[in-house]
């Protein structure tokens, strides 16, 4: 799979920077070391986003890090998703805007009698861009279950760290969100080739969006660009899997050409509906050729995947029905065989220790209430985002610097 020109753009328009430095970080160890690290290295600002910040031991480590930051002179802007993030406290968040930090709730709702019932238009995205010359994007939120201490229970995940020309293009969609309604769907990327930074690296790094309005589709179209190219193997590792036909026609047919063709799913549930949506798939997959592993060591939760020897993304977008038609994501693609060798060496070894191939005689077969209920299950999914998407959207909650923090949300977790 060819690298392409540099600075190049994809078929919708996003240029792809040449020059950037990337580092694959797994699980809460990695990610929260090294961006913990350089928030505390940060002399300028520290911008943020993340669905998930529960008040623990990761949430109040954070805490600290973002009061000392703001208060050494450092513009701090913070924004959590207000489904992700119900539970925060008076204090936690007084804290930080005592000390200067201005942060914001996206979507914010009350309980309807004692329930949450704003789980769509969700701000899924987790980045946090450093002094304009470094950011960091993935699926990690802020949370001990990120960490494997936390068990069974546990996650797997992913983020990068990059620094380069890409970050332009990163920190810009942050600064639209805290502009705009917290969305970001005014973020249009730079049109020239350096994006304003530096060379950092050898890497090529299209950053991607996923919103409500201009960029609805561009991470499903990197996706199914990149496998409609793809000459010897596909490797998609994805909590929740349940693609529409456009991209599943894509992956059948490219197992069909010869592609080895491999998906890493969930082995153990944290949705028992979107396991069930996507084990219904597996006998269609298998028949076109393509692998299944399911990973049993602890819970997934990446959004990963490599084709070829050149072409890799990590980022906060699933491929399901929510990711893809809905939610607010942001991913990475990149195009470096340095990195895809690294994520490569990683998923074979995760998929040998820690996952179980999936044999087609150990699919069972369909019943009759199984061949009726599937397909309802599977459109239902499928369509719901777009039901949802006609609720109107909502202009987040600023909480004012200085000044008392609003009451807790609601302390149901998403």
């Amino acid at each position: 799979m060819s690298g392409g020109a540099p600075a190049t753009r994809d078929d919708g328009g996003t240029p792809w920077r040449s020059g950037n430095r990337v580092r694959l970080l797994e699980n809460g160890e990695a990610f929260f070391a090294a961006a913990f690290e350089a928030m505390a290295q940060a002399s300028e600002e520290v911008l943020l986003e993340t669905f998930i910040l529960f008040e623990d031991k990761v949430g109040c480590t954070l805490q600290q890090h973002l009061i000392d930051a703001a208060r050494r002179g450092v513009r701090v802007e913070v924004l959590v998703d207000s489904w992700g993030s119900p539970d925060l406290s008076a204090a936690y968040l007084s804290a930080l805007t005592r000390a200067g930090v201005r942060f914001r709730v996206f979507d914010p709702h009350r309980r309807f009698l004692g329930k949450r019932l704003h789980m769509f238009r969700r701000m899924h995205r987790k980045i946090v861009v450093v002094d304009a010359t470094r950011a960091f994007v993935g699926g990690i939120n802020y949370a001990a279950d990120h960490l494997e201490e936390f068990g069974v229970t546990s996650k797997q995940d992913y983020s990068v760290e990059l620094e380069g020309p890409v970050v332009s293009d990163i920190r810009d969609l942050v600064q639209s969100a805290i502009d705009s309604r917290g969305t970001g769907e005014s973020w249009r990327p730079r049109t020239h080739a350096d994006a304003g930074q530096r060379r950092a690296g050898e890497a090529e790094v299209l950053f991607a969006v996923r919103d409500n309005g201009p960029h609805s589709t561009s991470i499903e179209d990197q996706y199914r660009h990149a496998i409609r190219q793809a000459r010897e193997q596909i490797v998609i590792a994805n909590a929740y899997f349940c693609p529409g036909y456009g991209l599943l026609r894509e992956l059948r047919d490219a197992a069909q050409r010869g592609v080895r063709v491999t998906l890493v799913l969930q082995g153990q549930a944290d949705m028992a509906i979107a396991q069930f949506a996507a084990r219904s798939l597996y006998r269609m997959l298998m028949a076109s050729g393509i692998h299944i592993c399911e990973y049993h060591e602890r819970q997934f939760h990446g959004k990963v995947a490599l084709i070829d020897g050149e072409w890799a993304t990590v980022g906060s977008s699933n491929l399901d029905p929510l990711s893809l038609s809905l939610n607010l994501e942001a991913n990475v693609f990149i195009r470096d065989a340095n990195f895809n060798r690294q994520l490569r060496d990683h998923l074979s070894r995760l998929m040998h220790a820690h996952c179980r191939k999936v044999d087609a005689g150990q699919v069972p077969r369909r019943r009759m209430w199984h061949t009726l209920v599937t397909p309802v299950v599977y459109h239902f999914l499928r369509r719901f985002p777009a039901w949802a998407g006609l609720l109107p959207a909502h202009t987040p909650r600023k909480l004012a610097s200085p000044g008392p923090a609003p009451a807790p949300g609601p302390d149901a977790r998403g």
